[in-house]
């Protein structure tokens, strides 16, 4: 079921639409997720710990809070960093420059910026340095 659930999370074209599948499913989907913390392996991990963090975001619980900071290196955040967003900003922690960093990403410099201005939305920061103090203080890098 864990893995049909993954397969499920990284099928759906944009989260915010399905939500209210995975929603009307709560204390089942709830049971999995907390499975789904336990697993080892982060291909299956990764996007249901990724649900879980979207789902009870607005729901702060202590089951939700346990089954979120499981294994997460972002839930120090009220908006969690995505994968590729950790990844950026532990290039942005690097002394790499954007183009650099896009060069090494197999990005556009655009993408990047991208990337950067979401990174400092949801840390609340302003500058590259500032992201990357942020993200020490919060255990992302």
């Amino acid at each position: 079921a864990v893995s049909t659930l993954a397969h499920a999370v990284q099928q759906a074209p944009e989260f915010e639409p399905c939500a209210g599948v995975f929603l009307s499913e709560e204390p089942a989907l709830k049971t999995l997720l907390e499975t789904a913390a336990e697993l080892t392996d982060p291909s299956t991990a990764q996007p249901l710990t990724e649900l879980a963090r979207r789902l009870m975001r607005d729901q702060p619980t202590d089951d939700a809070t346990a089954v979120v900071g499981h294994g997460s290196a972002s839930a120090g955040t009220p908006d969690p960093l995505s994968e590729r967003e950790q990844e950026v900003l532990r290039l942005l922690a690097s002394d790499l420059t954007g183009p650099q960093i896009a060069r090494q990403l197999f990005i556009s410099l655009n993408t990047l910026r991208t990337h950067t201005k979401r990174i400092f939305t949801k840390l609340d920061v302003t500058s590259r340095a500032a992201a990357v103090r942020r993200g020490r203080q919060v255990g992302l890098l």
